[in-house]
C-alpha cells in the first residue's frame, strides 16, 4: 500500500512538472495581462508542491510567474497578517481599526495608527516609492525584482478571488483588499527604513513649529486673544547631552532590541570534509508581520534556492543553494544620522545654510478616521530629510525658536535589499556574496555570515550607512552630537554648514553612503560568529579595527551572549571534524553563560545573603547551569538575574573589570557584595512562591505557548543570561509563569554539503508555517521545536518527490 501510494505521488508530481515546463507562459506573455480590463494575473502560473510541515516547493518558468506562485503561497498560510501589513503601507489603519489603537509594531516604531498612517500616507503622496521604482539599477531595483514583485501581487489577488479565508483574525473582514505590485514595493520600503525613519514615526509625524504664547488682550476689552495652533512652545531650551548620550546609547543597544540573531559560519579547514558549514539563529517576533516563511524557489536553469522570507517579500532573505548558505545578524551600525538646523530669525520653518536662509517644505497629509473625521497634519522636510521631534520618547529634539533636528535616512532612497537577496540565491560561493553586495548595497541594517561548499567562509557588515566618518564627527559635530556619538554612534552635525555635507564614496552606487570599501569583512578564518556585537570578534583571534565609529564599537564590553558565542564555536573549531550535527547541537545545547560564570559564586553568597531561607541556596547551587525544559532552578535564576542585572549598573555587576586584552573572559566573578544581590535573590523567591511556584520547579513546566489549547514547553533564555537559542517570553505569574514568546529562535537552518548535488540542510521554523488555528501547520514546528527536533530538508528534486506528505497545486491566476 505504501508503494503504490508514493508511486501515485511521483506520477501526480511528474504530471505537474510537465505541465508546467509545457504551459507557463513567458514574461512577454505575462506582460499583456496587465492592460484593458483583463485580470493583471491573466497568464500567470506555478507548480507548488507542499511537502512535510507545509513547506512550499514553486517551480515556474520565470520571474513573474515565481513571484505569483510565492504570492499565492504566502497567502494560503498568513493572509491576515499581510493583509494588516498593506493597510500599514497605505495608510489605511485608522480607517479601520480607530486611531488609537497600535499596530504590531512590525513595520515601524509608531505609537497609534494615526502616527503611522501620517507617515506612510506622507510616503504614499510624496511618491517616494515610485521614484525609487523609476530609478535604474544598480540604484533602483532589477527588473527581475519588480518581475518578482507584480507576480507576487497578482498571485496573492488570485489566491484572494479563488479561496475562502478561514482565519478568524480576518475572515468576513472588510479590509482584505487585492493589491498590486506597487503595494508590494511599499512594504518592502517599510522594511528598508526600519532602523532610521522607521524608528522615528512619532518624531515625525508629531513635529510641530514652535508657537509664542497669545498676547495680552487689550485692557478691559475681556477679547482672549487669537487661537494658540498646536505646536510646542517657542523656547530655547536644548536637550542635555549627557542624558541624550545615554538615551541614544539604550536606544540602539542591541539588548534593547525586539530583533537579533545568532550566526557561525566555519571554514573547511574546521569540518570533517574540508567544506563549509552555516548555522542562522535568527532572533524575531513569534506574532505579526516580521514572522519568516519557508519556501523553495525554483526557475529551472536559472534559479533554485531554498529558505525563509520575511512575510510581504518575494526572494527569499535567509537562505542556501547546492553551492552557498547565508544567514543575517542585526548589526550595531546605526543607519540614521541628524542634522541639528540653525532657524532663520523669526522664522522656524526656515534654516540657515551657510548664512542663506532655505525654507522646509510642508507636506499636509490627510488620513481617514473610523467614525470621525479626516486628520490632517504637516510635516516638514528639509534638504537633509524631515524634522522629527525625537527618537523615541527617550531622546527628545525639541523644535524651538532657534533649532530644530532634520533626520537623515539613506535607506529612504533603498530599494535593493531584495536584490541582494536574489544575489544571494544565485550565487555559487561566497566570491559570489561579496560580488553581489557590491554590486546591489542594498542590506539596510544586517550583517551577512555565509558558507560555501568549496570551505570559505566569509563574514562583512555591508550595510547602507549615512558616511559619517570620525573625522567629519569630530569636525561638524554639535555639542550634542559630541556626547551623542561617542556612546551610540548616532551623529548630530551642523545643518548650517555645507562642509558639513555628507560627501560620497566613488564606489557607492547612491551618494552620502559608504562603498564597499569601506566596510568590515573578515573571510576564511576558522570560524566567523556574530551576536550582534560590533564587527570586533567576528573571529577572536582576529579582530576586526579600522572601522568608522558609526559601524561599532572596538575593544568595548561584549554581551555575554557573544561572550558565550564566541567559547562555544572556538571550542568547536578546535575541537574539529565538525559536521551539520554538530550545529544541531550547539542550537539546543541551552547553556547559560551568566549561569556558568555566577551560579556558584551566587549559591555560595547565598547562605550569607538568605540564612532563613537555605531553599533558594539549595535551588541554585543545584542548577544544571541550562535552560532545556527539565531543567530545575532555570526559573528561579533567570527572575532573579532580571532583578539583579536590572538594578545594577554592568560595570557593578562584576569584581574583575573588562579588559580588551581578555574581552572573551572579563568582566567575571559576581559582586555578591551589592545589597542588591540579597534583595534580587528574596525578591525572585517570594514572587514565585506568591504565584504557587515551586522554587525547583522544570523550565517547561512554567515557560511554554498555547496552541489551540495545548500547552507546549519551550527551551531557551532571554538576553541577559547570554542563551544562544534565546528565548524573549512574556511573564505572566497568574497564568503560570512564562506564558508567550514575543521574540527568539525564529527560521533555524544548519548547512552544510557533502559532495553530491544536494545540500546537507536541517531546518526549523520555531512558531510554524501559518497563523492560522485552523492550518495543519499552526504549531506542527512549535512541537518540534518543544522536542528540539528538526526538519531534513528537501532541496533536490528526488527528495521533494519522495516526501510522504507531497501535495502537488497547479495554480493559476
Amino acid at each position: 500500500m505504501h508503494l503504490r501510494t508514493r508511486l501515485k505521488h511521483l506520477a501526480l508530481a511528474g504530471a505537474a512538472l510537465a505541465v508546467v515546463t509545457a504551459s507557463l507562459p513567458g514574461a512577454a506573455a505575462a506582460d499583456s495581462g496587465d492592460r484593458g480590463d483583463r485580470p493583471a494575473d491573466r497568464g500567470l502560473s506555478a507548480v507548488i508542491r507542499y511537502t512535510e510541515y507545509g513547506i512550499p516547493h514553486i517551480v515556474a518558468r520565470d520571474y513573474a510567474n515565481l513571484g505569483f506562485g510565492t504570492g499565492w503561497a504566502q497567502a494560503a498560510d498568513q493572509v491576515c497578517v499581510l493583509a494588516d501589513g498593506f493597510l500599514t503601507v497605505n495608510g489605511e489603519r485608522s480607517r479601520y481599526f480607530g486611531p488609537d489603537a497600535a499596530p504590531d509594531g512590525s513595520l515601524s516604531s509608531a505609537g497609534t495608527n494615526l502616527s503611522s498612517d501620517l507617515y506612510f500616507r506622507g510616503v504614499k503622496d510624496a511618491g517616494t516609492v515610485e521614484d525609487l521604482l523609476a530609478t535604474p539599477a544598480p540604484a533602483g531595483p532589477s527588473r527581475d525584482l519588480k518581475e518578482l514583485m507584480r507576480g507576487w501581487a497578482a498571485g496573492y489577488n488570485a489566491w484572494l478571488r479563488k479561496n475562502r479565508i478561514t482565519d478568524p483574525a480576518c475572515a468576513d473582514a472588510g479590509w482584505v483588499h487585492p493589491v498590486t505590485a506597487l503595494d508590494v514595493a511599499r512594504r518592502g520600503f517599510a522594511v528598508s527604513v526600519l532602523g532610521g525613519q522607521g524608528r522615528a514615526v512619532d518624531g515625525i509625524t508629531a513635529a510641530r513649529p514652535p508657537v509664542s504664547p497669545p498676547a495680552a488682550p487689550p485692557a478691559g476689552t475681556g477679547s482672549p486673544g487669537p487661537a494658540t495652533p498646536a505646536g510646542t512652545a517657542a523656547s530655547d531650551a536644548v536637550p542635555d547631552p549627557d542624558d541624550a548620550a545615554e538615551a541614544a546609547r539604550e536606544l540602539f543597544a542591541p539588548e534593547n532590541a525586539t530583533m537579533g540573531s545568532n550566526a557561525v559560519a566555519f571554514s573547511g579547514a574546521t569540518t570533517a570534509n574540508g567544506r563549509g558549514l552555516l548555522l542562522g539563529n535568527p532572533h524575531y517576533p513569534w506574532q505579526g508581520g516580521r514572522r519568516f516563511w519557508q519556501s523553495q524557489q525554483t526557475i529551472p536553469g536559472e534559479l533554485n534556492v531554498s529558505g525563509a522570507s520575511l512575510l510581504g517579500t518575494a526572494v527569499v532573505n535567509i537562505g542556501f543553494n547546492d553551492k552557498v548558505a547565508w544567514s543575517h545578524t542585526v548589526a550595531t551600525g546605526v543607519p540614521l544620522s541628524l542634522h541639528q538646523l540653525t532657524l532663520a530669525p523669526g522664522e522656524p520653518t526656515a534654516y540657515l545654510v551657510d548664512g542663506k536662509p532655505e525654507r522646509m517644505t510642508p507636506r499636509a497629509v490627510t488620513v481617514a478616521v473610523k467614525d470621525g473625521a479626516p486628520v490632517t497634519r504637516t510635516q516638514w522636510w528639509t534638504r537633509y530629510g524631515p524634522v522629527v521631534g525625537g527618537l523615541g520618547a527617550q531622546l527628545p529634539l525639541p523644535w524651538t525658536a532657534t533649532t530644530a533636528y532634520a533626520l537623515n535616512d539613506p535607506n529612504a532612497a533603498n530599494l535593493r535589499g531584495s536584490d541582494t537577496a536574489l544575489g544571494f540565491g544565485r550565487a555559487r560561493s561566497t566570491q559570489d556574496i561579496v560580488d553581489t553586495l557590491k554590486r546591489t548595497q542594498g542590506l539596510p541594517w544586517v550583517n551577512t555570515i555565509a558558507a560555501d561548499s568549496a570551505g570559505h567562509s566569509l563574514f562583512t557588515q555591508s550595510q547602507v550607512l549615512p558616511r559619517i566618518t570620525d573625522e567629519l564627527a569630530a569636525r561638524c559635530s554639535t555639542p550634542l552630537g559630541r556626547a551623542t556619538y561617542p556612546a551610540s554612534g548616532v551623529a548630530v552635525l551642523d545643518g548650517s554648514r555645507s562642509d558639513c555635507a555628507l560627501g560620497s564614496d566613488p564606489d557607492a552606487v547612491q551618494p552620502g553612503v559608504f562603498g564597499p570599501a569601506r566596510m568590515p569583512v573578515l573571510r576564511d578564518t576558522p570560524y566567523v560568529e556574530n551576536s550582534n556585537d560590533s564587527a570586533w570578534l567576528a573571529n577572536a583571534d582576529r579582530p576586526l579595527t579600522g572601522y568608522e565609529r558609526i559601524f561599532g564599537t572596538v575593544a568595548t564590553p561584549r554581551s555575554l551572549r557573544t561572550r558565550g558565542g564566541i567559547e562555544d564555536v572556538t571550542a568547536m573549531a578546535d575541537r574539529g571534524r565538525l559536521t551539520v550535527a554538530d550545529l544541531q547541537r550547539q542550537q539546543f545545547a541551552n547553556r547559560a553563560p551568566a549561569g556558568d560564570m555566577a551560579a556558584a559564586d551566587a549559591a555560595k553568597a547565598c547562605t550569607s545573603a538568605l540564612p532563613e531561607d537555605p531553599e533558594v541556596c539549595r535551588v541554585i547551587g543545584d542548577w544544571d547551569r541550562t535552560v532545556n525544559t527539565d531543567s530545575r532552578g532555570a526559573l528561579l535564576f533567570d527572575r532573579f538575574w532580571r532583578k539583579f542585572t536590572g538594578t545594577v549598573k554592568p560595570a557593578d555587576q562584576w569584581k574583575v573589570p573588562f579588559s580588551a586584552a581578555d574581552p572573551v573572559r572579563t568582566p567575571n566573578t559576581l559582586n555578591t557584595g551589592l545589597p542588591e544581590f540579597g534583595k534580587a535573590l528574596a525578591a525572585a523567591a517570594a514572587e514565585l512562591r506568591a504565584a504557587g511556584i515551586a522554587l525547583d520547579a522544570p523550565l517547561g513546566a512554567h515557560q511554554f505557548v498555547v496552541r489551540n489549547g495545548e500547552r507546549i514547553p519551550v527551551s531557551g533564555g532571554t538576553e541577559s543570561l547570554g542563551i544562544w537559542n534565546k528565548a524573549e517570553p512574556v511573564w505572566n505569574a497568574a497564568g503560570g509563569g512564562y506564558v508567550e514568546v514575543a521574540h527568539g529562535t525564529s527560521h533555524v537552518q544548519a548547512v552544510g554539503w557533502d559532495g553530491s548535488r544536494c545540500p546537507v540542510a536541517r531546518t526549523l521554523l520555531s512558531y510554524s508555517q501559518s497563523s492560522n488555528p485552523a492550518s495543519p501547520h499552526y504549531s506542527d514546528q512549535t512541537r518540534l521545536f518543544a522536542g528540539e527536533r528538526w526538519v531534513t530538508s528537501r532541496f533536490c528534486e528526488k527528495d521533494v518527490l519522495r516526501s510522504p506528505a507531497l501535495k502537488v497545486e497547479v495554480v493559476r491566476g
